[in-house]
């Protein structure tokens, strides 16, 4: 606990009640008028005429210690500790003085005695320094002085009361002693001391346990502590000899506190000489073999802890001190049989203890499988034998009951699912490593055993209260996850042999039966985050399965393309839930692109399914981590001719398609990026079209050995895969672009060009760098090179701005005639207004309708011809209803359609029809 955290939990300090006293008493405990000073001592103890008089000093001494029973007073701490330093000095010829060193340390277990509540400020450096010197009184070569050094400085950490209250005195605050043996030197001193301590066991026990409670409460004591190399020094003075057999059990202590409250690497770092690991060795076997009390047990795995710590260093001594080969032995105990003298006698009771020790044994052979010269220990021992042997599926669960544990005992069922879990994520750690132990064990079989047995319906009631075991409590799914992960773990190494012995045992089969047999669940299922990795774990195994080898592709079937196409169809919203399913929609485009992609067989199945279309969906809404995967499977489903089509029949949201969408891929992707392009997507510097803001110009050229940046963009963004669908799927006849797709396109259909030109850029910025000149063909050959470059370029931006010109044309054109058509329609109605205004005013006034009847009569009379007729029969055309009957001259009779509305407009009459008294006839001409 933290000393400044001690400070603000103090609690509030009680009203002052003295017990009523008679006035001899108080004379008694009041400070006496004349009072002995502390200065005056020092001079008796220090002035040279004086230094003989040893009797006068005791007798001094006594008596300044009899007025200072109840404690030191804060501002005398200075000069108390000078004289507490010469007494240590002169004890030495003067046994004499050892008593009232004593006495004094007894005094100093008290707490400090302050006049004014600013006093602890005021004199922390000198309660410091007087700290300081109580620690270097260990020195004395005195039992007494030492054993009353360590009881008052553990009374530090237990409140201990003033014997008697003085007038004008208040003891200081309890964690004030705390915070001020902090910044002394005390737990180094403490350290060092120990040195000396060899032949006084019971005072190396009290320093041992006064460590310990400095080391429990303070981080600042345990860095003082490793400062002084506490932890080296403890444990190696953990195994002498010790009558009270507690020395083990405090080093212990103490060295958990360093690990828990200190600096853990600096523990571990003075752990890890060959001095420290036999003597943990020495005290770990001696508690493993002749230890049988629940305490040595516990004890035994905490040193056993303390060694997996130190694994995890590298180049560790374990090896080399034998302490791992002995380890071996019992990580392999009692699941296989061994004639080692060190479990010959070796009897496990299967109780909790020795249940952790086992468990803690599988996580020191975790750590310990980084040092690659430990995996000769582990093939000696038969680990991976020991693990298989751990991971089989129980056989009598029912009943608890299991062979493993031998005769009598056995492990029960709570542990041995969770060593069973552990041994299977200990497998998936340590087996790639083992591939020909794994393999000789015939650990796929084993495996594929065990995920059979997940898989079945037979009743199992899983514990779940390992932390293996978390989220499989009643079911086997804590099971089938490690499984699982296991197989992914060995398949990922690509070896072909163990592929090959998966895929002949029906591997392929067997995990897509699972997968569908899981997805075909409860719908909370599908909500479980365990659940989700398992189903991308078995996606990953059947990638790796499938990813090299046509024939794999073809058993991988119809039935797998149906499970990929399923997972394809997962819902846009789950993909942000948090639980694993953005990783289960990666894990599916992963296993079509490894397990569908590249045999036709499955890729037309994969088509007929609409399997393009989505991929395009997943592409339209998927975040720009996922893009390159997907428009990687994309471009490679696009060597099947048949692809194509899908992919320009798509239509997504808003009607887009998919070279519009590639295009809009481009244009995020060179945004992200930071290429130079204006306001429309134009080309804004020819000299550096493609040129993102990562490649920067550097002022040291390369090795041979690194790619260039220019190289490097290829593999690091989304452009050339873009480019490389448009080379499948052509850069004429696209439909459903834009003008800023169009300007996009052009970029695209010369990015080859682009990235050559901006290659050879970069050979000639090499060129200058090394300051290498070349000869005058290929100067001119460089210098043609980039012109052409850059001639490019600029044709590029001339072609796409004679696209934004036409579209600007275009729109104006547009624009134009959108004016035109409002124009006549306004016009439109400004006739239809007057001719109603025309109606309205004839059926209200009847003098305006007399006055329209004799226009029109006017207007009839003129319009009759006053020549006489010809010879030939003429007749007049008659109107009727929306028709106009004409009889020319030769005799024909014609039929023309006039509009409704246009004949009541020119008769004057309503919009809606003619007025019953006006419906006459009218020549038309």
């Amino acid at each position: 606990m933290d000393s400044n955290k001690v400070m603000h939990r103090r609690r509030p300090e009680a009203p002052l009640l003295r017990p009523v006293t008679s006035t001899k008493d108080r004379k008694a405990y009041r400070t006496p008028t004349v009072c002995l000073e502390v200065n005056k001592v020092l001079c008796l103890l220090e002035a040279p005429l004086t230094a003989t008089l040893k009797e006068r000093h005791l007798f001094t001494l006594k008596k300044l210690l009899q007025r200072s029973q109840n404690g030191f007073i804060l501002k005398e701490l200075s000069a108390i500790g000078r004289i507490l330093n010469i007494c240590a000095e002169r004890a030495k010829a003067h046994p004499e003085y050892v008593s009232v060193l004593c006495d004094a340390l007894k005094i100093c277990g008290l707490p400090f005695l302050k006049e004014r509540a600013s006093d602890e400020i005021a004199y922390a450096y000198d309660v410091k320094e007087f700290l300081s010197v109580m620690g270097c009184l260990m020195r004395v070569p005195s039992v007494e002085v030492r054993q009353e050094l360590c009881s008052s400085l553990k009374s530090f950490y237990s409140h201990v009361a003033p014997r008697h209250l003085i007038d004008g005195f208040h003891p200081s605050n309890p964690g004030y002693r705390l915070q001020v043996l902090e910044q002394s030197c005390v737990a180094e001193t403490m350290v060092l001391s120990m040195a000396t301590l060899e032949d006084q066991p019971a005072i190396r026990l009290q320093v041992l346990h006064t460590l310990q409670m400095m080391s429990s409460t303070s981080d600042a004591n345990c860095a003082q502590i490793l400062r002084a190399r506490g932890a080296e020094t403890v444990c190696l003075t953990m195994n002498q000899a010790d009558p009270s057999g507690q020395a083990l059990f405090r080093s212990s202590e103490v060295l958990w506190n360093l690990l828990e409250r200190g600096c853990r690497e600096a523990v571990t770092r003075q752990l890890s000489t060959m001095q420290c690991i036999l003597a943990l060795k020495e005290a770990f076997l001696h508690q493993l073999l002749r230890g049988s009390r629940q305490y040595d047990l516990q004890l035994r795995n905490d040193l056993l802890v303390i060694t997996t710590l130190i694994a995890q260093i590298p180049k560790s001594p374990l090896i080399e001190s034998l302490f791992a080969k002995q380890l071996v032995v019992f990580v392999t105990f009692p699941e296989l049989k061994s004639h080692n003298p060190l479990v010959r006698n070796l009897k496990l009771t299967y109780n909790s203890e020795d249940f952790e020790m086992k468990t803690l044994l599988l996580n020191w052979l975790v750590c310990m499988s980084k040092d690659l010269s430990a995996l000769q220990l582990f093939r000696e021992g038969r680990v991976m034998l020991a693990l298989l042997t751990l991971a089989k599926a129980p056989r009598n669960h029912g009943d608890g009951q299991s062979a493993r544990g031998g005769a009598g005992r056995h492990w029960s069922s709570g542990q041995q699912e969770a060593l069973q879990l552990q041994a299977l994520a200990t497998l998936a750690l340590v087996g790639p490593l083992l591939v020909e132990d794994y393999t000789s064990c015939q650990g796929n079989t084993c495996l594929l055993l065990l995920l059979e047995w997940c898989a079945g319906q037979d009743t199992y009631f899983g514990q779940g209260h390992s932390f293996h075991g978390a989220g499989g409590r009643g079911s086997k799914k804590a099971q089938m996850r490690y499984c699982v992960r296991a197989l992914r773990s060995m398949t990922a190494l690509e070896d072909e042999l163990l592929s090959q012995d998966l895929c002949d045992q029906g591997a392929i089969g067997q995990l897509l039966g699972v997968l569908m047999q899981m997805e075909d669940g409860t719908p909370e299922e599908d909500q479980d985050p365990i659940g989700l990795e398992i189903k991308s774990d078995i996606q990953l195994v059947l990638s790796a399965l499938c990813e090299t080898d046509l024939h794999r592709k073809e058993l991988f079937g119809a039935e797998g393309v149906e499970m990929a196409v399923h997972f394809l169809k997962m819902s846009p919203e789950k993909f942000h839930s948090g639980l694993g399913h953005n990783r289960l929609i990666l894990s599916t485009v992963d296993c079509v692109w490894s397990c569908i992609v590249g045999c036709y067989t499955t890729e037309d199945y994969f088509l007929a399914r609409e399997g393009v279309f989505l991929l395009l969906d997943l592409l339209s809404w998927s975040p720009r981590c996922m893009r390159g995967v997907v428009l990687a499977t994309l471009l490679d489903l696009c060597d099947n001719p048949k692809t194509l089509s899908h992919v320009m029949t798509w239509t997504g949201s808003g009607g887009r398609t998919a070279p519009a969408l590639l295009l809009l891929l481009w244009r995020e992707e060179e945004a992200e990026l930071g290429v130079g392009r204006d306001q429309h997507g134009r080309i804004s510097d020819p000299t550096r079209p493609l040129l993102s803001c990562y490649q920067a110009v550097s002022d040291t050229s390369f090795s041979a050995g690194q790619p260039s940046p220019a190289v490097l963009d290829l593999s690091e963004n989304l452009r050339a895969k873009v480019f490389s669908i448009f080379c499948k799927l052509g850069f004429h006849d696209l439909h459903g672009l834009s003008t800023a797709d169009h300007v996009t396109l052009s970029i695209v259909k010369r990015y080859l060009d682009f990235k050559v030109g901006e290659v050879w850029g970069e050979v000639i910025q090499e060129l200058a760098l090394d300051g290498v000149r070349p000869v005058w063909p290929d100067a001119a050959a460089l210098e043609a090179m980039r012109r052409i470059a850059e001639d490019t370029a600029s044709r590029v931006a001339e072609e796409q701005s004679a696209i934004l010109e036409r579209q600007e044309q275009d729109d104006l054109t547009q624009e134009g005639m959108v004016y035109t058509e409002i124009k006549s329609r306004q016009k439109q109605q400004e006739l239809n207004n007057e001719a109603w205004d025309q109606y309205v005013s004839r059926t209200s006034d009847y003098k305006v309708l007399q006055e329209v009847r004799s226009q029109r009569e006017t207007t009839m009379d003129l319009s009759r011809s006053k020549s006489k007729p010809d010879s030939g029969v003429r007749h007049p055309s008659e109107n009727f209803v929306g028709r106009v009957l004409n009889l020319d001259s030769a005799g024909e009779l014609t039929l023309e359609r006039v509009p409704l509305r246009g004949v009541a407009q020119q008769a004057g009459g309503p919009p809606g029809g003619r007025e019953p008294e006006y419906f006459s006839t009218v020549s038309v001409t």
